[in-house]
């Protein structure tokens, strides 16, 4: 059996983001619902909002789900004390060093997945005992890794140094995609802006609109002085350029950053000034449609593309 699906006991190894402002209760147990992961992503929540989102997808779905926390949130001891007292079984942590609360969730029966970009803090997570990691490329949207490592060459080197389940994630939004994570190393995938465009995210249908628009290089890599970030062209996006360009310095770049910049554009729908948190993937996504049909197609066409493989293996000759 995979060992992701035996892990968290879900159908397919089919891993929803935990994205701010677009992963509520509708779209995770929409996914879980289809078989794959859902996941509430607590960035973007106070304790109380994460708590009432953990209820409703209990009520929406019977099956297994899970809640991504950003280790340096603010009100982080907070939002644990929601997680446990709720009794949520799967926690994806990042943003953080996995060791100060791994031993602590797991201690209360937690399953921990740890996010990370490189392969040192792969290895650091081993080691800090959680049961998986992501390992997200250089393509992947919202938050991401300085060393700019695309998947295709971080899969590999980290599953070399680790023994433990790893999840791909980076420029997968299809079954091909998919089947180039397995053949990677990865056990599953992870995917965030395929699934920010689902009936059920909570994204703005503006923001929606702007990621169906985008072609191919219209997202980028930007604020490496503060947490880097890859962001959909906007008015906000071209200023950002601008004062790097000129040598902002971290000062600087948090002030034109200001308080709430995500919100404004990707669940208020300001998609001039707002941050628009994207993956390069964005260029190849046309259609707003359910999360449960997005997880189907995305299966199908694994399944379609390894029967190919098959073919040509045989054309080939074993």
């Amino acid at each position: 059996m995979n060992p992701i699906c035996k892990l968290f006991n879900i159908k397919y190894p089919i891993i929803q983001a935990g994205m701010v402002w677009c992963s509520g209760w509708k779209l995770a147990s929409a996914v879980s619902n289809a078989g794959g992961l859902g996941i509430i992503g607590a960035g973007s929540m106070y304790p109380e909002v994460l708590r009432s989102h953990i209820q409703k997808c209990k009520l929406a779905t019977h099956q297994p789900f899970g809640v991504n926390i950003p280790l340096l949130y603010p009100d982080i001891q907070q939002i644990i004390d929601v997680v446990i007292e709720e009794q949520v079984k799967i926690v994806f942590s990042s943003a953080g060093n996995p060791a100060t609360w791994t031993s602590f969730l797991k201690e209360r029966g937690v399953t921990v997945v740890h996010v990370i970009a490189n392969t040192k803090f792969a290895i650091k997570a081993q080691e800090a005992g959680v049961d998986a990691i992501v390992a997200e490329g250089f393509e992947a949207g919202g938050h991401n890794g300085r060393e700019e490592t695309t998947t295709m060459c971080l899969i590999p080197m980290i599953k070399e140094k680790v023994k433990i389940p790893v999840i791909a994630a980076g420029g997968i939004g299809s079954g091909k995609a998919m089947l180039a994570a397995f053949a990677l190393g990865a056990d599953a995938v992870q995917i965030g802006s395929a699934f920010a465009l689902a009936e059920e995210s909570s994204a703005h249908e503006a923001f929606k609109h702007k990621i169906i628009a985008a072609t191919e290089g219209d997202t980028k890599l930007a604020m490496k002085k503060l947490v880097p970030v890859r962001l959909l062209k906007n008015e906000f996006a071209d200023a950002v350029a601008n004062a790097e360009a000129e040598g902002a310095s971290r000062n600087e770049l948090s002030e034109l950053l200001g308080h709430a910049r995500a919100k404004l554009g990707m669940f208020e729908g300001d998609t001039a000034n707002g941050e628009l948190e994207i993956g390069q993937v964005s260029a190849m996504l046309r259609e707003i449609k359910p999360a449960g049909a997005i997880l189907e197609e995305i299966w199908k066409e694994f399944k379609s593309k390894l029967t190919q493989l098959a073919q040509i293996q045989n054309e080939l000759g074993s």
